[in-house]
């Protein structure tokens, strides 16, 4: 009967998860009208989704009447605009309310791999792993989205000192703002090409070309552009020749790059410090659990307790936490801002 449970829950964990890679590959698209209020006015689309048509379990869920309600409360929601946001400067073609179904189902689908793996491997049925599974499971969207946030960001970042030189010799050669951005949107690759291309498009639509330039600068978020934002917006405003000046913009902005990445080459020993001094001692505690469950069995003796806690748990949390500390610290120290 035991043995049955556990398949029906590892039945259950790859069901949770094909539905999340399903939901994530699909991405799926709203309607022209969804589109032209994104483009135009800014405002989230409050309309039910379509289906996808990319799949049979996207298009399920896509069309659930229960999926859309949910999208519609996250929507007006503060922390749903916050995340709608994020997913777009991860470049997710995701819904808010489909990240939290993704969401809940790492939370739940992780603890339960690991209860079907407690069939082999026993200590990982102990109830404080699945609450790290629980906790792991909570962490690993919110890791991935943020990883897809830095990607971009980074990459948009690298392609940024070139496209300022682009657009400086297309206004040399004679072409408009409008046209030398087109141009950008033509010769360069994503992620760049699909913020000016957005830009483009918003223009088309009657939208003023500050606030699509606004615009981009909010989804983007990156100092670089928003200094190349700042120095269009007041040229803009009081003349000037705008070549020159993204001419000076792109050799401040390689320098910078350059700065940082010699900054990230010799502080890569202490980054690499700070993982090994926060993480090796969890990896260790882990290991042993797994391999000899009973060679920690001492830490969690109640003869020993303050307060009715086991004294090895105390020891256990305190010396978590100092590592945390640690880590925080050694971060800090490594952060240096250019």
């Amino acid at each position: 009967m035991e043995s049955m449970t556990l398949v029906v829950a590892g039945i259950t964990a790859l069901a949770i998860i094909l539905i999340a890679v399903g939901l994530a590959s699909s991405g799926g698209s709203s309607g022209m009208s969804a589109r032209l209020e994104r483009y135009a006015s800014g405002k989230p689309d409050k309309a039910k989704a379509a289906p996808t048509g990319q799949g049979p379990i996207s298009d399920l869920i896509a069309s659930s009447q229960a999926l859309a309600n949910l999208n519609k409360v996250v929507e007006q929601r503060d922390f749903g605009a916050n995340l709608q946001r994020d997913l777009a400067r991860a470049d997710l073609k995701l819904k808010p309310s489909e990240f939290l179904l993704i969401w809940g189902a790492s939370i739940v689908g992780v603890p339960l791999a690991m209860l079907v793996l407690s069939v082999v491997f026993t200590a990982l049925g102990n109830p404080l792993f699945l609450l790290i599974g629980g906790l792991v499971g909570f962490w690993l969207p919110r890791f991935w989205l943020g990883r897809r946030k830095g990607g971009r960001l980074n990459a948009f970042n690298k392609q940024l000192p070139d496209t300022i030189t682009l657009i400086a010799n297309a206004l040399r050669a004679g072409s408009s703002f409008l046209q030398a951005i087109e141009m950008v949107v033509r010769e360069s690759r994503p992620p760049m090409s699909t913020e000016f291309g957005r830009v483009i498009r918003e223009v088309n639509l009657g939208l003023p070309f500050d606030q699509a330039l606004e615009n981009m600068v909010r989804r983007v978020r990156s100092d670089d552009l928003e200094l190349m934002a700042t120095a269009i917006s007041i040229q803009h405003t009081v003349g000037g020749n705008l070549a020159e000046i993204l001419d000076s913009i792109a050799y401040t902005i390689r320098e910078r790059v350059r700065i940082k990445g010699e900054i990230r080459t010799l502080t890569a020993q202490q980054r690499l410090s700070g993982y090994v001094v926060g993480f090796l001692p969890i990896g260790l505690a882990l290991f042993l659990f797994v391999a000899a469950p009973g060679f920690m069995q001492p830490m969690f003796d109640k003869d020993v307790a303050v307060g009715g806690i086991p004294v090895g748990v105390i020891i256990l949390f305190f010396g978590g936490f100092m590592m945390f500390l640690g880590f925080m610290a050694i971060r800090k120290i490594v952060d240096i801002e250019v």
